[in-house]
């Protein structure tokens, strides 16, 4: 598993850290370390997904994703 920060811009609330939240729960080979307003933490597993199609999922619930940060 490696690990990633997702920086997001368009959060100001619990619900937007909901609606990310759910929306990265639901991607295979994706554990969610922790969503605060402005940023994501999770741990991913690269043979199932990149952080690219991590990102995506964040834009598709309709924020926008500042270039990623990765830690191994």
């Amino acid at each position: 598993m490696e690990t990633l920060t997702l920086h997001i811009d368009g959060m100001s609330c619990g619900h937007c850290v909901g609606q990310v939240t759910k929306a990265l729960t639901v991607l295979d080979g994706v554990h969610v370390n922790a969503v605060r307003v402005g940023e994501a933490q999770v741990a991913y597993n690269p043979a199932l997904i990149t952080p690219s199609d991590i990102a995506r999922a964040v834009i598709e619930a309709g924020y926008e994703v500042q270039p990623a940060g990765r830690a191994a």
